[in-house]
């Protein structure tokens, strides 16, 4: 039987604030000096520290809803979601369950739409780290895992997707175009390697053409990786196909995937929302907002990528692939924009001045000054100076000892005319306007 992919991806993120989310402590899990030391009784889970939320993480998580097209609760709260864990020392992490910051917005891919379900603010847990030390210090190595509660209550955002996800390829797209507009936003780094992203993809199949949502789910934790994303979701896509063709229904379970098998493979069975106990943390009072206050965060959203692009191809006249290449990052954008406002100002062709930049035919940085890359085009752009005549007795001496080319170019083989032109720029033996010498060899062979 033919199926397809039913999807939708749970990522998330970091957010780069100061200060914990609600706590004082340091906000710097990877810069810390020691493990265990940007810690207070609050993110250690001691009895009686008291929780105090971060409001720029909140405002920041507003502004992202915002920018991904979502609804914002006027009143939201904070829940405490119970597990017991050894990165949790609370017995609890405090998140959101009914009553997110924001909800119902969407990220266009080139697929299609991917709707957001929700967007809500928790706090991350502490870092587990399994290494072999030596314990009972008789030289023997043993097996240990070690708690760093450094990261423990970081400010972590979670965006969660309906199921629209139709292939591997745009659920990897649709995590890239959402790590893009965060740090487009300055709210997150998204350093995978770091763990400040990571995705979770929920994956089921279901018989094309159908239309009810399947009876089963597998989740796909912690990948760090968009390719590994993908990876996972293709292998998936097979593992169940086999199941299902066999009626079997793959369990409903977390499982891992393993970069070096391709693989994935089964953790534990998938817990439902009653398995957590949620209910409003009772030290973190309730949360309400006014559209005023909504709107302001609106004002300060930046000019988003897409956004950007469209912008900068009218403006400059450039076309969209070239665009959207310049756009890809803020500090790509950072770079571009005032060159080429320059490159405009000098009467120079801005798209000539992004394909030499992109092609890599000047050598230059990010950190460069306009005006300086600027001189390196024009120093490229120069050319000698070539008479008629000169040009002319070299354009007949190489068609006359390519007469071949000239016959298939006279028979409608128009590429050959790269060729002839390659020969006539090698016998000029100079730096001259290319676009000088194909019109005079059109002209001539015409």
């Amino acid at each position: 039987m033919s199926y397809e992919l039913v999807c939708g991806l749970e990522i998330h993120a970091e957010l780069k604030t100061k200060s914990k989310m609600f706590c004082g402590c340091k906000n710097d899990p990877f810069g810390a000096p020691a493990p265990n030391t940007h810690t207070c009784p609050v993110c250690l889970g001691m009895p009686g520290g008291l929780p105090v939320a971060n409001r720029q993480a909140i405002e920041w998580t507003i502004k992202l809803g915002l920018a991904l097209n979502c609804q914002i609760n006027l009143f939201s709260k904070f829940d405490r979601k119970n597990y017991f864990y050894p990165d949790l020392p609370k017995g609890y992490q405090i998140s959101q369950f009914d009553l997110p910051f924001c909800y119902d917005g969407y990220i266009d891919t080139s697929e299609g739409r991917v709707r957001i379900h929700r967007i809500h603010l928790e706090e991350d847990t502490a870092k587990l780290s399994h290494q072999e030390i030596d314990l009972d210090g008789d030289g023997k190595l043993d097996k240990a895992t070690l708690i760093d509660f450094n990261r423990s209550s970081v400010p972590l955002v979670e965006v969660v997707t309906e199921a629209d996800i139709k292939s591997a390829n745009q659920a990897k797209e649709y995590g890239q175009k959402l790590r893009q507009i965060m740090r487009y936003l300055e709210i997150a780094d998204c350093d995978m390697e770091k763990g400040g992203m990571r995705l979770e993809a929920n994956i089921s199949l279901r018989p094309v053409g159908q239309s009810t949502l399947p009876n089963y789910k597998v989740e796909c934790k912690n990948i760090n990786s968009f390719k590994f994303l993908e990876a996972a979701i293709g292998y998936e896509m097979e593992r169940q196909a086999v199941l299902l063709d066999q009626n079997q229904i793959p369990d409903q379970e977390t499982r891992g995937y393993n970069p070096t098998t391709g693989k994935t493979f089964a953790q534990r069975s998938k817990e439902d929302a009653a398995d957590y106990r949620y209910f409003p943390d009772p030290d973190l009072p309730p949360l309400r907002f006014t559209q005023e206050q909504i709107e302001a965060i609106r004002a300060t959203l930046p000019e988003l990528p897409d956004q950007k692009a469209s912008r900068l191809a009218k403006t400059y006249d450039l076309n969209q692939k070239s665009a959207i290449e310049i756009s890809a990052s803020l500090k790509k954008a950072r770079f571009y924009e005032p060159l080429l406002e320059l490159a405009q100002k000098n009467e120079l062709n801005p798209q000539k001045l992004v394909n030499a930049l992109l092609n890599k035919k000047i050598d230059f940085t990010l950190q460069d000054e306009p005006a300086q890359v600027l001189q390196m085009f024009k120093e490229m752009q120069s050319t000698d100076v070539v008479d008629d005549k000169e040009l002319s007795t070299i354009i007949t001496q190489v068609l006359a000892n390519n007469q071949d080319a000239v016959e298939k170019y006279k028979a409608g083989k128009t590429a050959v005319l790269g060729f002839l032109l390659g020969q006539i720029m090698k016998t000029l033996g100079k730096k001259v306007d290319v676009e000088q010498v194909r019109q005079e060899l059109i002209k001539t062979l015409n």
